[in-house]
Order: structure tokens, then C-alpha cells, then sequence
């Protein structure tokens, strides 16, 4: 099949999710169009079965904000028209499924008939609780797809709560990024960032605030009181200024190292001991998957899809939304037990199997075969 990726390119999780699923559909035969303004950062270097379409953005001067939206349109048309694409796959709401229709009512006026399905991600949806006035186009956008996904059972509530949507959501999770490998790691490595008695914490973000970056110091904090810890904050972002101040405020700065952005989390998610990822709102909680599949327990809040990802007293621990004491206690109790600790990092990648991408993929190869036999049948009818 001939499959038409639109995303961002960029490192947040629906641009992250996006590449990898193309790379897996590409590995298994299929052909790829990853559609986008720039290249996917998780893409990496030339792969079989893949292709990339820059968007061109307009510097025409009549425009204070380039029309993105009209040039994706058309970007769109031409690929499909040229590659004979079979179906798009848009990932996030906003402008990628508005285009996406636009496009393909273009291309039905040329007599070329494709379908399109939508997947959401998270912030197109939660972000219209701070602006009502994206409601018409996303509800639109929404009912026009020929079928939507969501990544959790808890962003499909949001999304049926919040906009007025008559179609099916199907949920298919987000899924694993990292191969499942034991997780080794070499002393010395470690030794760059803690004493062999320290224990690691954890966290990755954008940084925005809703990520409640500043609890993950104050966890931490409660945490060092009681034992001697180091803490890794990896990612930039918005709140970085806030974070360090207050690791001044706290004098922690001795014992927190930001790292800042950088493509291999993984690296240093598998030399922790724990996770922290107490945010306000998650629509599924890639960064807590991606520590429990190399063998990191997750310490987080209990919103949005998180507890559909992070086991309670299995593979980590949930709390309340800002209850960081509990979330401190929490590490304490894990840290102070070596057995247990053992015994979650294990069960933390038990439940990480449960979003492997072997386990997902069928199900939007399955939506794939689905979606393209309903609308060829639609239009055969038509026709005759």
C-alpha cells in the first residue's frame, strides 16, 4: 500500500509516533510519504520504502502569517497525484486534517478519490478548553475523516466530551520506540552522573507547564532529604528558567544535572533508577512508556491516559495531580527497598510489552485495508 504520512517533524510525541509507524509499515513492505515542512527528526538516514515531501512555506510579503494550511492542501494533491498514493494518514487535528480534506475534495473534483484518517494525539483536543473558537473546525474535521483514532480511552472521552462528533473513534495506543533490550549499562557510564550508593532520577519533557517541571524538582528534593540522589532533566523548553531557579532556591543545584535536548533520551533514561512524570494532563504518557521498556519504574500523576500506561503498584506508582508528597513517598518506598525496586523495573517492562509496535501495528494496517475497501466501494456505487 501507498501511505501518506502528514505530521510534525519535530520531537514532541504525535511527530514521534508518526515517523516510527511509518518506519515499521515501510519495513514491512509498504511504501511511505512522510508529508511535512521539514524532515522528521526521528527519521534518520535513508531507508527502503521511504520518501520525504518538503512543504514549501511562501515568503510572499502580502501575508504577516504564511498559509501553511493552503500550501500542505496542495503539497498533498501533487503527491497524491503523482505517486498514486492509496490513503493519508494525518496525525494531530490542527491544520493537518482540515488540509487533508481540502485536498481531497481537489482531488475529487480531478476524479481521484482517496480516503483519509485522522489521529489524535492530545493537545489539538485538550487545546480547545483554552480556545472554544477552534471547536467548529476541529468538530468539522473530525466528522469529515473517513475514520479517527485516538491514542487512549481517555483523550477519546475528552474528544467526544468536548467537540460535537458523530463519527467512530477507534483506539490504537501509542506503542514502544526502544527495542525491548535488557537494561545494561556500564559503571562508568553511570559514574559520570552519580556514586555507585546514589540513585538516579529521571524526567523528560518540552518543558511547558504542563508538565509541572517545577513538582519534579520538589519531588526530588523530598527525595535527597531522605537519600542522597542525583536528578537528570532532559529536554528544554518554556519553564527551564522557573525549574532553575528553583534548584537555586532549593540548593539542589549540586545534585541536578539539565541536560537539555538531545535525540538518544533513552541513553539516560536506562542508567535511572525512576522516572518522574507528574503533569497536569497526558493524553497517553509516551515518555512514561519509553522508561518502564528499558526497565525504569515510572513515579507520575494519574490524569489523562496515564493510568491506561503506568500499572499502580506494578509498574510505578500514580498520585493526584500536584500531591507531591505522595509522589516523594512513593520514590522513598521504591528506593529504600532494593528487592521491590528490582521486582517493579521488571514489571515495568512486563507492562511496557503491552504496547509493543508488533502488537499495534496490525491494528492500523487492519484500519488501512478497512478504510481503503469502504471508500472504493463508496465510489464504485457512485459510478454506477
Amino acid at each position: 500500500m501507498k501511505i501518506g504520512i502528514v505530521l510534525y517533524p519535530t520531537y514532541g510525541g504525535s511527530g514521534v509516533v508518526a515517523t516510527e509507524l511509518g518506519k515499521a509499515l515501510a519495513a514491512k513492505g509498504h511504501q511511505i510519504h512522510f508529508i511535512t515542512y521539514s524532515q522528521p527528526v526521528r527519521l534518520g538516514s535513508f531507508r527502503e520504502n521511504i520518501f520525504y515531501h518538503e512543504v514549501s512555506i511562501s515568503n510572499y510579503p502580502l501575508f504577516e502569517h504564511q498559509p501553511y494550511e493552503t500550501e500542505l492542501a496542495s503539497k498533498m494533491v501533487d503527491v497524491v497525484n503523482f505517486e498514486k498514493l492509496d490513503l493519508l494518514h494525518v496525525h494531530y487535528a490542527i491544520p493537518h486534517a482540515s488540509a487533508a480534506y481540502m485536498a481531497q475534495q481537489i482531488l475529487a473534483a480531478q476524479g481521484v478519490h482517496i480516503p483519509f484518517i485522522t489521529t489524535l494525539h492530545g493537545t489539538d483536543i485538550t487545546l480547545v478548553g483554552k480556545d472554544k473558537s477552534f471547536e467548529p473546525v476541529i468538530s468539522f474535521c473530525i466528522n469529515k475523516s473517513n475514520a479517527v483514532t485516538a491514542v487512549s480511552e481517555s483523550l477519546k472521552n475528552d474528544t467526544l466530551t468536548h467537540f460535537n462528533t458523530f463519527v467512530d473513534i477507534e483506539v490504537i495506543p501509542n506503542f514502544i520506540i526502544n527495542d525491548l533490550q535488557p537494561n545494561y549499562y556500564s559503571d562508568l557510564e553511570r559514574r559520570k552522573y552519580a556514586n555507585d550508593d546514589e540513585p538516579i532520577l529521571c524526567h523528560v519533557s518540552n518543558f511547558r507547564k504542563v508538565k509541572r517541571v517545577e513538582d519534579v524538582v520538589r519531588i526530588f528534593h523530598k527525595v535527597n532529604e531522605k537519600i542522597p540522589s542525583r536528578l537528570l532533566l532532559v529536554g528544554d523548553g518554556p519553564e527551564r528558567y522557573n525549574v532553575e531557579r528553583l534548584c537555586r532556591e532549593l540548593g539542589t543545584c549540586n545534585r541536578v544535572v539539565t541536560v537539555g535536548k538531545i535525540r538518544d533520551t533513552a541513553s539516560l533514561i536506562k542508567i535511572s533508577d525512576l522516572f518522574l512524570l507528574p503533569s497536569e494532563s497526558e493524553s497517553f504518557g509516551l515518555a512514561a512508556l519509553e522508561a518502564m521498556s528499558v526497565g525504569v519504574p515510572v513515579i507520575s500523576s494519574n490524569t489523562g491516559g496515564l493510568p491506561e500506561v503506568n500499572k499502580h503498584n506494578f509498574s510505578g506508582f500514580l498520585s493526584e495531580v500536584g500531591d507531591i508528597d505522595d509522589m516523594s513517598n512513593n520514590a522513598i518506598h521504591l528506593i529504600q527497598n532494593k528487592d521491590l525496586l528490582e521486582q517493579f523495573k521488571k514489571q515495568a517492562k512486563e507492562q511496557a510489552l503491552r504496547f509493543d509496535i508488533k502488537k499495534v501495528l496490525p491494528l492500523y494496517e487492519n484500519l488501512y485495508n478497512k478504510v481503503v475497501f469502504e471508500h472504493s466501494e463508496v465510489h464504485k456505487k457512485e459510478e454506477v
